[in-house]
């Protein structure tokens, strides 16, 4: 056991329990997401075909949003491109439509360049957002032999940068990086792809730089800016006349202790934002299938629209028993 000589120092925290009291909506939504007419919609059927272009060069047979809806599919229900396809032309045979299926190629080709609109915050108020970030496999040729043979050379992975409403647990930003990337550096990229106004700004550790609290600033100056500074920080040298949020931060972990400061400030939400990467694995999966970056970005940017559109069917109301 680690550390096992300070184990009669350390926080007895008991488990949390908790108990759901809306199951029946909330088992609902969840076979609602595995339904094929949530995904398949009447608004992608009618918008199938691409509109006809007016510039120089060959005319598209499929619009975006039916690139989109395929893709969708893909990745909710974990397909290789192929299969994709499969999938794809026995529902337009079921339903009778006179529709083309776009190939595996054409998929993935037009992957390369698909837009994917940006989420929109549901809060009612100003967002309080919470970032954090998690790794993704790469899959790729050789994979079946690692797993089979072992390997001493450590996997490739992406890092996934996500900031998460803390009231309606939707992801507003992803941004999608190489595996020795700062956390730090991606909080200008997350706070770009979010319009609405931020009530507060919540990270770990890794987040108590400088930088950081100025950014968040310059875009929303009256954000609380909640980071648990490191174990070595000390007062900065305005702390007297005019103490930062740092500052302040470190005064009250003084005073009441880090697990009292993280109830007070309510940086114990911060889980949150651990269980939304816990919920992509779990239901998205944990590895990029793409061979590009470009096109890996659209599978991230896919699965996060997916993964909203599953939580919008119904959430889990939870009041706390023990």
């Amino acid at each position: 056991m680690p550390f096992k000589a300070n184990a009669a120092r350390r926080h007895r925290i008991p488990k949390q329990q908790y108990r759901v009291t809306n199951w029946a909506e909330y088992d609902a939504a969840l076979r609602q997401r595995g339904s094929l007419t949530v995904w398949f919609s009447e608004e992608a059927i009618a918008a199938w075909r691409a509109e006809p272009r007016t510039t120089r060069g060959g005319q598209p047979h499929y619009s975006v949003l039916a690139i989109r809806t395929a893709l969708t599919l893909r990745t909710v229900f974990r397909l290789a491109l192929r299969q994709t396809e499969g999938l794809i032309g026995s529902i337009l045979r079921l339903l009778g439509l006179d529709l083309a299926v776009p190939d595996h190629s054409t998929l993935s080709r037009r992957a390369e360049t698909l837009d994917v609109p940006k989420p929109c915050p549901r809060s009612a108020g100003p967002v309080h957002l919470l970032v954090d970030s998690t790794g993704l496999r790469l899959c790729g040729p050789g994979e079946w032999l690692i797993e089979k043979h072992g390997t001493r050379r450590r996997r490739s992975w992406r890092k996934l940068h996500i900031g998460v409403d803390a009231d309606t647990g939707q992801i507003l930003a992803s941004e999608l990086t190489s595996s020795d990337v700062d956390d730090g550096s991606q909080v200008e990229p997350l706070l770009d792809q979010i319009t609405a106004p931020l009530a507060s700004f919540t990270g770990d550790g890794a987040y108590d730089q400088a930088g950081i609290s100025i950014t968040v600033a310059k875009r929303h100056p009256d954000a609380d800016v909640i980071i648990p500074p490191r174990s070595t920080a000390v007062l900065s040298d305005m702390a007297e006349n005019t103490p930062t949020q740092r500052d302040r931060h470190l005064r009250s972990v003084a005073e009441h202790g880090r697990v009292g400061w993280q109830t007070m400030s309510g940086h114990t939400r911060r889980a949150l934002v651990e269980a939304a990467s816990s919920r992509l694995k779990r239901v998205i999966g944990d590895a990029l299938r793409s061979r590009t970056d470009q096109r890996r970005a659209t599978e991230v940017a896919i699965a996060v629209r997916a993964l909203n559109r599953m939580l919008e069917l119904g959430r889990p109301k939870s009041v706390r028993t023990a």
